[in-house]
């Protein structure tokens, strides 16, 4: 049985990290209520302005009161922050008012103002740290939910061409084939009641042959089942056949070891860039001669497709909206893979594919 598209395992699991426990435990506690999330700070300023009275003036506490106001503006937001602030400043003037060195009061004020002052320039700069983070996270949920959409577009469209291809070939091609029997039936009979129209119910079971040949190709272009049994090798190969057949292009499959991926959809994936790109060198670059090179060492695998016609222009169109460039470059970042695009120095295209391997596939070394 072919394996379905939803078999392959999700490539991107290994790409995306796991939330810290830092930011777990951050969005644990923004998501109580903010009275009792404040109880922690309020604790830990009273807690402070008690050891900052024992302690005297000798031993000034007050940077230290800036990590309850952290944690208000961190968890509650810059109000939190700035009502901890004038809370901390009137915990420390409490503290330290029989113990301070200042010989008048308004000495003594303007110490707690310029402390203030200080909180104050705490709380703004960690609400601005803040708000760069909320901004990222937003940023990097967005990018996340956009290759995901794109991750989503590319599946359902193996899908559809799954079903179009099955149908085809279990539908279409049956269809096509019973008629070419009956037609060959019929000009057996034709033939054994010596009626002249035997040769036109000959000629039109090969024109049903050759509809079903043209059928099956079309079926096993849109879905090479192969891929998953045969090998990329395989697939490939039979991709430069029907090509050739069908546009007169001579193309050739170079390869330094028959590639066996075990994770099909892989194999698909790479199967699908070497076809996008081979059409669009067709379709554009009317080529004479188009290498499919597909090479593999114990860490990266290479796909590789060049041609020697006219070439793609950085600043046409078919390069940059192009659709089919456009899939390329999504089923290569599906794959983790690098996808380079860059027209030849001697005339053509060429385009590489390279897929970082994280266990060495199996490969039949040529020797």
């Amino acid at each position: 049985m072919t394996a379905g598209f939803n078999d392959t395992p999700n490539v991107h699991s290994a790409l995306i990290a796991p939330m810290p426990w830092r930011r777990r435990v951050t969005l644990c506690l923004r998501g109580q209520p903010w009275f009792l999330v404040i109880l922690l700070p309020v604790s830990i300023i009273f807690l402070m302005g008690w050891v900052d009275y024992r302690t005297e003036w000798e031993l000034s506490l007050f940077v230290f009161y800036a990590l309850p106001i952290v944690l208000s503006v961190w968890l509650i937001g810059d109000m939190a922050g700035v009502a901890m602030s004038l809370l901390c400043s009137a915990i420390w003037w409490f503290a330290n008012q029989n113990f301070h060195p200042y010989e008048t009061q308004f000495g003594y004020a303007w110490a707690m103002l310029s402390r203030l002052i200080f909180y104050f320039v705490v709380v703004f700069s960690v609400t601005s740290v803040r708000k760069r983070q909320e901004e990222d996270a937003i940023r990097i949920q967005m990018l996340e939910e956009r290759r995901q959409l794109e991750r989503d577009i590319v599946t359902v469209s193996e899908h559809e061409q799954q079903r179009i291809g099955q149908d085809l070939h279990d539908g279409l091609c049956q269809q096509l084939a019973a008629i070419g029997c009956a037609a060959r039936m019929l000009a057996d009979d034709l033939k054994m009641q010596g009626v002249a129209a035997a040769c036109d119910a000959e000629h039109i079971e090969e024109s049903v042959h050759l509809a079903v040949q043209e059928a099956r190709s079309l079926a096993r272009g849109i879905f090479p089942v192969h891929v998953d049994h045969s090998g990329l090798s395989a697939a490939l190969k039979e991709l430069t056949q029907n090509t050739s057949r069908l546009t007169s292009v001579e193309i050739e499959v170079r390869e330094a070891a028959e590639v066996s991926l075990e994770d099909p959809g892989v194999s698909m994936h790479l199967y699908r860039i070497a076809q996008e790109a081979v059409a669009n060198a067709v379709k554009h670059g009317s080529p004479l001669h188009i290498l499919i090179d597909l090479r593999i060492t114990r860490d990266e695998l290479t796909l590789m497709i060049e041609d020697d016609g006219l070439g793609i222009q950085p600043d046409s169109k078919v390069f940059t909206q192009g659709m089919g460039l456009r899939t390329m470059r999504y089923r290569a970042q599906a794959l983790g893979a690098r996808l380079d695009v860059c027209r030849r120095l001697v005339g053509g295209t060429l385009v590489i594919c390279r897929l970082p391997l994280q266990t060495p596939p199996n490969a039949n070394r040529y020797a």
